[in-house]
């Protein structure tokens, strides 16, 4: 079998930090078995974060009234993006996992992994107009997200302070990773290791350590299929109307974004589950998140 490839994208400041021993443990675990690992240490690479007219080289289409994505698309079909860009797609394209490891801010990504984020998964690399979910390019790769919070589970549960963690994830895992066809593994959350004894963080680092050994082996989790709506302009992009009424009488709704107004299906963005798949049974786990 070839060699497989797994990318870490990194991004925390201190190389002390809980996040860097978190990357290094999945650095040699996963070296240890033989897969090729490559790290994008955003802040040591000092990463470029924001958008700009530098990401293209040569003139653009309408400098008057410059629009990122549009720029961005015809620089890459014409292999005009700038280096730190394609340097990071070739890292992109050799890998069958990305393994993003941050520490949570804003119940989202440091501003420094949202830039790459925004200039690395351009379209017509990660997606088009026509390849997107279901269907984005993508979609042979693996990608997690690896993060810690400052606070602890209790608060990210759907009665806590913070709300439910699969509301915070959707976004995250649905409208970038789904979005460009990544297969999303279950996210691995480090719950408030700054406050955690020594010991505790010790078990965190173990059992991560554990789950990295069976991680290309483990189940996507589930969105809604592409096949369960009508995918037409005059339809709206909206579930099919015998997907909605099979989902009148059940418990849950389809998924944390598709919810009907219904209650959200239990750990949707945090486990593995193929109940979205329309071959599937529609039982719905109720383990805690």
């Amino acid at each position: 079998m070839a060699q497989k490839t797994v990318l870490i994208i990194y991004a925390h400041h201190s190389p002390k930090s809980f996040n860097a021993a978190a990357k290094d443990v999945a650095v040699q675990t996963l070296t240890a078995q033989g897969y090729k690992v490559i790290v994008s240490d955003l802040y040591a690479m000092n990463f470029h974060p924001t958008v700009s007219p530098a990401d293209i080289k040569g003139n653009l289409k309408n400098p008057e009234h410059f629009l990122y994505a549009e720029e961005a698309y015809i620089g890459w079909k014409e292999d005009r993006l700038s280096d730190d860009i394609k340097a990071e797609h070739r890292k992109v394209a050799q890998a069958d996992l990305i393994i993003f490891q941050f520490p949570l801010y804003w119940y989202s990504f440091p501003a420094i992994m949202k830039g790459w984020i925004e200039r690395v998964l351009t379209r017509g690399f990660a997606y088009t107009l026509q390849n997107t979910y279901d269907n984005g390019l993508c979609k042979d790769k693996k990608a997690l997200l690896s993060f810690t919070t400052g606070a602890p589970e209790c608060k990210y549960e759907p009665d806590g302070i913070n709300g439910d963690v699969n509301v915070m994830l959707w976004p995250l895992q649905n409208g970038v990773l789904h979005f460009c066809g990544f297969q999303v593994l279950a996210p691995q959350i480090f719950w408030g290791p700054a406050r955690a004894s020594p010991s505790d963080r010790a078990a965190m680092l173990e059992s991560w350590q554990a789950r990295l050994k069976g991680l290309l082996e483990e189940k996507k989790v589930a969105f809604a299929s592409g096949k369960l709506f009508d995918l037409s302009l005059q339809a709206g992009f909206k579930l099919r109307p015998e997907v909605k009424e099979e989902y009148r009488s059940k418990s849950y709704g389809l998924t944390t974004g598709q919810h009907l107004g219904k209650p959200l299906p239990p750990d949707n963005q945090t486990k593995a589950s193929s109940a979205c798949d329309p071959s599937a049974s529609a039982k719905h786990s109720q383990k805690k998140v």
